[in-house]
């Protein structure tokens, strides 16, 4: 499979033993725990994607290695037994609810890999000997979850899947699961869950009743909206919690909903039925497939209705609040959260995604900033449909919203990617690294990407690029300390802007030729701008990344230990902008460099 992105985003990591997740095979005598496997499994899952195991062993012995290694608890649903895998692993998708294409199965016998895309076709499989290129990838997924809260809530789905099997009769099973929901409605009850609505709205399918996706700014208008009634959909059983797990709107003058959307953690429970029935049956129409069929008749007795809690209170910040803090780079910058989670502040992060392409997508240059402010939205649409390597949330950004206290910000892409003009226009958009996409053959470009699976960058399209599109190079200094002016305009004053700076060194073999001149002259820049600037300060990572040893495949990339050193530095820094030293938890900062180290009741002493 392609080392370079997977085809479809991973959510569940499926672990054979022997060989793979560690070195030998149990049943034959000892094994030979592999580190970096034991790290790859523990940030993961600080980062909300969740591991199962399903090996050909005996279930003892090998839970007890696990137990042994201190590995044991961050799997859930483990299938240990002599079974075949194909139909083990299209059972366990079926159980924890989840699609083949968003579970990775890593098995070293190629047979094996076989039979689980067999029984499973969209199942994405890797040989254990790819993981020194996936494990980045993977290391780069999800968002931070260092309370691990969707490793929990897999752990809720799973002890309801046990009891399950105790009963002959769902319907009675549903009866004794004491299933509660609580139904929130009304501005001041949805408005702060809005990043979960549009989370839930867009990437939901299974239950996505009505397909309608949405932008945050299309979605706030909408809640704002007094002709469209807003819900948002709590469950609890006797299992546990589930959370924000669905949300409606209703357009009250055509009694029709315009959004119908649940997770699939609820599947099977009736959730999406009753909450139907308690509006009434009003008009849907569903799109596309879903997972369960709704009728105009029943509303399910086994589900409680509980009181709605409070409308939360609007959120005040004073001198005393916790700092909410927005990092605005490259996915790089998440390893900096563990780090600054030790600090008395609330951490957000914007970084670079795989978009609906497959192609990764940063959203950070500075001439992208301006066009999501400048550009008329028909011209955002149009560009983000027309070039595959921008995509449909190109111009999407928290930057203008006033929901953080502090911005952080790298602006390496500037150093990096060059400038394409649209001929026709004068546009300009953002792409690539230190060569002209214009100037490459298509064909073997065309190539490279297809080997790297991403989609639309194909052959006809590169040629039209190069048609329709003029290569301008790298933005100069001048323009970029005019960007940085303007950022600083659309910023509120009173909001710090904390600016990263670039490593200056020489990396063998990255092949970006010029890169460290390039720094150096942009350095230069963002110092000028910084100097000048009110309320903007400069975090200088050149003092503690000097080296060639100091970074990985390219200087923009640095080791982890210079993450914890920068994140002490950011600390630092906003503590004497705002005049008081923040506070600081040892114990996380402990937690966030030798997790590994850590044992397991420790673990859960420091979760508390």
């Amino acid at each position: 499979m392609s080392t370079s992105a997977f085809p479809h985003p991973i959510k569940l990591v499926i672990w054979d033993l022997d060989d793979t997740f560690w070195r030998g095979t149990l049943s034959e005598g000892a094994v030979e725990a592999l580190a970096e496997n034991l790290q790859l499994v523990r940030d993961t899952a600080a980062r909300g994607i969740v591991h199962t195991i399903v090996s050909k062993n005996d279930f003892a012995p090998a839970e007890a290695k696990l137990r042994e290694l201190g590995i044991w608890e961050l799997f859930v649903f483990a299938r240990i037994s002599w079974q075949p895998k194909g139909p083990v692993i299209r059972e366990l998708l079926e159980q924890m609810q989840l699609r083949a294409p968003n579970a990775l199965f890593l098995d070293d016998n190629p047979i094996n890999r076989a039979e689980a895309q067999f029984y499973n076709p969209e199942l994405q499989v890797a040989d254990p000997a790819d993981l020194p290129y996936l494990a980045p990838l993977l290391q780069a997924a999800g968002k931070p979850d260092l309370t691990f809260a969707r490793l929990e809530q897999y752990r809720l789905l799973e002890r309801q899947q046990q009891a399950r099997t105790a009963y002959n009769d769902n319907l009675a099973f549903l009866r004794d699961a004491q299933v509660r929901i609580e139904l929130r409605e009304g501005l001041a009850a949805v408005l702060p869950d809005a990043g979960r609505l549009e989370e839930l709205i867009n990437r939901s399918n299974q239950l996505n009743f009505t397909k309608r996706r949405t932008t945050l700014p299309e979605l706030d208008a909408s809640l704002h909206d007094p002709a469209r009634r807003w819900g948002t959909v709590r469950v609890q059983d006797r299992f546990g919690d589930y959370g924000l797990v669905g949300i409606y709107c209703l357009n009250s003058a055509e009694n029709r909903l315009e959004q119908f959307v649940f997770s699939c953690r609820i599947l099977h429970l009736g959730i999406e039925q009753f909450t139907y029935a308690h509006l009434g049956f009003p008009e849907l129409e569903v799109q596309g497939d879903v997972a369960t069929a709704l009728n105009q008749a029943e509303k399910p007795d086994w589900i409680t209705l509980q009181a709605a809690s409070a409308a939360p209170e609007p959120e005040v910040v004073s001198a005393t609040s916790q700092l909410r803090v927005l990092l605005k780079g490259g996915c790089d910058l998440g390893q900096l959260t563990p780090f600054l989670q030790a600090f008395d502040l609330r951490v957000a992060e914007e970084f670079n995604f795989n978009n609906e392409h497959q192609i990764p997508v940063h959203l950070e240059h500075t001439a992208l900033l301006r066009a999501t402010r400048e550009w008329p939205a028909a011209e955002q649409q149009r560009l983000a449909a027309r070039l595959p390597f921008l995509g449909r949330e190109a111009f999407e950004t928290h930057l203008w919203r006033p929901d953080y206290d502090v911005l952080v910000y790298s602006p390496l892409m500037d150093f990096t990617q060059n400038l394409y003009r649209e001929r026709a226009t004068g546009r300009r958009v953002p792409f690539g690294a230190y060569q002209d996409l214009t100037a490459q053959p298509p064909a073997a470009q065309a190539a490279r990407y297809a080997q790297r699976r991403f989609q639309g960058l194909d052959e006809v399209f590169l040629r039209r690029f190069a048609e329709d599109f003029e290569h301008e190079g790298q933005i100069s200094p001048a323009e970029f300390k005019q960007n940085l002016r303007w950022l600083r305009a659309q910023v509120p004053a009173t909001v710090p802007i904390f600016l990263l700076n670039g490593a200056e060194i020489e990396v063998p073999g990255s092949g970006e030729t010029g890169a460290r001149q390039r720094h150096e002259t942009m350095n230069h820049a963002l110092a000028e701008f910084v100097a000048s600037a009110e309320n903007c300060f400069l975090l200088d990572v050149r003092d503690f990344v000097q080296t060639p040893a100091d970074v990985s495949n390219n200087l923009r990339h640095y080791h982890r230990q210079h993450y914890r050193t920068l994140a002490q530095r950011l600390a630092q820094a906003i503590g004497e902008w705002q005049g008081q030293q923040l506070a600081h938890s040892s114990w996380t900062d402990l937690k966030a460099r030798a997790w590994g180290l850590v044992p397991a009741k420790l673990r859960g002493l420091l979760e508390r």
